[in-house]
C-alpha cells in the first residue's frame, strides 16, 4: 500500500495495490500495522457508515464542533469528486482545502483528521461511500458550510443535482470561521 500526503497537515491518501488476473482482482482495502506507521490508531474507529447517492448528489461540507472526528473514506463503487477543508484555527494551512477522486478502480482511502470540513459530489451514475469514523455521531455537534460558498470557490465538476435540506440551508464559511476564531 503506497501513502500519499497531501498538502493539509495529518490528510493522507492510502492507495491499495491490486492484483489482477482473469478473475478480476484482489486488494486489501486497509491495513493497520500501515495506518499505524502514519500515527493512526486503526482501534480507534467506532462507527462504519455508509451513503448510496446519484450522479450530481453533493454531500456536505460537513464537520464536528468539539474534538471533531477523524473519518477513513473511500468510494466503494462508482466515483466521486472528494474536498476538505481545514477547519483548525492556528493550523498553518487553516482555510486551506485540497480535492481527491475516489473511485472503485483505484480503491484510495481517505483519510480526513478531526477538525476538517469534508464533502463530495457523485461524479458516475451512483455511488457508495463508505466512512469509519473515531466518534459516535452526535448531532449537537454538527457543523455545515454550504458547498457554494463564494469565499471558499470550491470547483465541483457537475452541476448539483440534489442537497439536503441541512446542506442547502448550511452557513458560511465567514461565520464559522468566525466562530471558530
Amino acid at each position: 500500500m503506497r501513502v500519499v500526503h497531501s498538502e493539509l497537515d495529518g490528510v493522507l491518501l492510502f492507495v491499495p495495490q491490486p492484483s489482477h488476473d482473469r478473475r478480476g482482482l484482489f486488494t486489501r482495502t486497509f491495513d493497520a500495522t500501515i495506518a499505524a506507521e502514519h500515527g493512526i490508531d486503526a482501534t480507534a474507529f467506532r462507527q462504519d457508515s455508509q451513503s448510496r447517492s446519484q450522479r450530481g448528489v453533493l454531500r456536505g461540507l460537513h464537520g464536528r464542533a468539539g474534538r471533531g472526528e477523524s473519518k477513513l473514506v473511500r468510494c466503494a463503487h462508482g466515483a466521486v469528486h472528494d474536498v476538505v477543508i481545514d477547519a483548525r484555527p492556528g493550523s498553518a494551512t487553516f482555510g486551506a482545502q485540497a480535492s481527491f477522486r475516489l473511485d472503485d478502480r483505484d480503491f484510495a482511502h481517505l483519510f480526513v483528521p478531526a477538525g476538517f470540513l469534508h464533502g463530495f459530489q457523485v461524479l458516475t451514475e451512483q455511488a457508495d461511500v463508505c466512512y469509519r469514523i473515531d466518534v459516535e455521531h452526535d448531532p449537537t455537534q454538527d457543523l455545515a458550510v454550504r458547498y457554494d460558498d463564494p469565499t471558499l470557490a470550491i470547483e465541483w465538476p457537475l452541476p448539483v443535482s440534489v442537497l439536503s435540506d441541512r446542506d442547502a440551508g448550511a452557513g458560511s464559511w465567514t461565520d464559522l470561521r468566525d466562530r471558530l476564531s
